[in-house]
């Protein structure tokens, strides 16, 4: 049964995670293996490592694998904690040349977005659904009836602070990723209620640019989202993520299928 499903990959800085999925229930068929990342996390690398992962996972069916960066028609265009020699590479038939199995690529972020419009948090939402991951940045993913909206890099917005949000040292605009992200609560000691507010900020900025049916708030932080979740100001409603850390191998072996 094993070799009939689809082998979800999720490729980190610090870990590379795999685990054959039931794109029935959006679950693993068997237990999820992890290897660490390679310190030095280039294509020839990561793809030894992969090699280990598909042979502890064998079979001719598709491979999903997200990557940290943006990911055109197989080719990545940008390397977030992972070697830079990454980009420019056409991850998916390197990858797919390794393991003798057809392989999709896509942002890791997106992963996560699919797995939770289909199976999760949003499961049986019509309509634009943004999915949200806070951690070291701010990833994104945008789906729409189903369907995905790749690359959507929504941490790297610009968000223009007003005086009520600003204070002294503040500046009058700050990039998303860098003053919203739970790295920047956990640098800067910030209360939930403070980092609540700048939240607030960055949701009514997507709010404003996509008038979204739904937001869905992922990555580690969403298991405390009784902390904060409530004092995030907007009229949009918003769900903590349920797949979690399952999400990005979810998500790549149902877009390997897909494909």
């Amino acid at each position: 049964m094993q070799q009939q499903l689809p082998l979800g990959i999720d490729f980190g800085g610090s870990g590379i995670k795999a685990a054959p999925v039931d794109l029935t229930t959006g679950t693993f068929a068997a237990e999820r293996l992890r290897i660490p990342t390679p310190e030095t996390s280039t294509p020839d690398n990561v793809a030894a490592v992969l090699e280990q992962l598909s042979a502890a996972f064998p079979g001719d069916t598709p491979v999903g694998l997200t990557v940290p960066g943006i990911v055109r028609r197989g080719v990545i265009g940008s390397a977030a904690n992972i070697d830079e020699s990454w980009i420019g590479t056409d991850a998916a038939s390197l990858v797919s040349g390794v393991l003798g199995r057809p392989v999709h690529v896509l942002n890791d972020a997106d992963a996560a977005g699919l797995a939770e419009a289909t199976y999760g948090a949003a499961r049986g939402t019509a309509g634009l659904v943004v999915v949200t991951t806070l951690g070291t940045g701010i990833g994104g993913a945008l789906v729409h009836d189903g369907t995905l909206v790749p690359n959507a890099e929504l941490g790297h917005l610009w968000l223009e602070l007003d005086d009520e949000v600003r204070r002294k040292h503040d500046p009058v605009a700050v990039h998303a990723e860098s003053w919203a992200a739970n790295s920047a609560r956990e640098r800067e000691e910030l209360s939930w209620e403070e980092w609540a507010r700048r939240l607030t900020v960055f949701y009514r900025a997507l709010e404003g640019l996509f008038s979204p049916d739904l937001l869905v708030v992922g990555g580690g932080v969403s298991k405390k989202a009784d902390k904060f979740l409530s004092m995030i100001d907007i009229r949009t409603p918003i769900v903590p993520a349920q797949l979690r850390n399952a999400a990005g191998i979810v998500g790549a072996a149902l877009a390997a299928s897909r494909a």
